[in-house]
């Protein structure tokens, strides 16, 4: 669907040719495989040029196989090496089945941290993008009672620093004001709620305001973080855990939000949602998310470029 509109950028996807090929027609879209040649400049609608990685085995739509779990990965695999030695300006991808992989025996917990480790990155950073809203968190996907374990003072100031760092580089904020949310119900309540901000997240972001040139609010209650007027004054939100400021954000631009990874060495954005499994091969699914996808990644391309 995203092959069939114009783009001011090559498009290319890697996947196996066959599969894209059998599922346009079985979708009724008019897309055309192509191979990758260098002497095109920009997508053209209705082709799509695909770097070929075979399945292990035929696809059903919708149904999970364990045999193509290294299929998927190494989707990525081959993409992020790409990045890397700059044949490729920019990674987007779509949503994989963490089961499954590990279902096959491959410990994964997440493009994040597979993609951080590809291209061993200390620090990477979950950020995701609507439009009027960015949030970063601390942690990402760990189970509610392991957050306050997952909080430190080093996670917060390290995190907080690439955020602050790619806020400049990849979006062009020469001083970004970001606010920080509490772990605990109205920030700990002076430490009646909890220790964690008192002990934790105060000293770390005292330590960064001494050195970072950004204006960081917080810790800042995260019932009210989200607020029109406290939004009105920050370019991003930056929140301990995962549904602390996600289900904000998602509410926000479901579907048209974009997910972003801070802290690799080359850009990478995601889509907002996962496989919905029910939904492949119907013709029913937005394509969305994945446009928004690309249409950072090439702005992100875009803003490197003018530096």
């Amino acid at each position: 669907m995203a092959a069939c509109r114009e783009w001011p950028a090559r498009l290319i996807a890697m996947a196996d040719p066959e599969l894209l090929s059998a599922r346009a027609r079985q979708l009724g879209l008019q897309v055309r495989i192509q191979t990758p040649s260098p002497q095109r400049r920009h997508h053209q609608p209705g082709n799509l040029e695909v770097h070929p990685i075979r399945l292990e085995e035929p696809v059903t739509p919708g149904q999970l196989d364990t045999a193509n779990a290294s299929y998927v990965l190494e989707t990525l695999s081959s993409a992020a090496q790409g990045c890397l030695s700059e044949q490729y300006d920019a990674l987007v991808t779509g949503p994989v089945h963490k089961g499954i992989i590990n279902e096959a025996g491959i410990a994964f917990t997440g493009h994040t941290e597979y993609l951080a480790a590809l291209s061993q990155a200390d620090r990477p950073v979950m950020m995701l993008s609507a439009p009027g809203l960015r949030v970063a968190l601390v942690t990402t996907h760990l189970p509610l009672a392991q957050v306050s374990a997952g909080i430190s003072r080093e996670a917060v100031e390290a995190v907080l620093t690439v955020l602050i760092r790619e806020l400049r580089t990849r979006f062009g904020l020469a001083r970004p004001r970001i606010s920080v949310c509490g772990l605990n119900p109205h920030a700990g309540e002076g430490g009646h709620l909890g220790q964690e901000e008192t002990d934790i997240i105060v000293p770390a972001l005292q330590a960064i305001r001494r050195q970072a040139n950004a204006d960081i609010a917080g810790p800042v209650p995260a019932d009210t973080a989200f607020t029109p007027q406290r939004l009105a004054q920050v370019d991003a939100v930056l929140t301990m855990y995962h549904d602390q400021g996600l289900p904000v954000l998602k509410h926000l631009g479901f579907g048209q939000s974009v997910n972003v990874t801070l802290g690799l060495p080359f850009i990478r954005t995601s889509v907002d949602h996962g496989t919905a499994l029910e939904l492949a091969a119907t013709g029913r699914v937005s394509a969305g998310s994945l446009e928004a996808a690309l249409a950072m990644a090439i702005e992100m391309v875009g803003e490197e470029g003018r530096r």
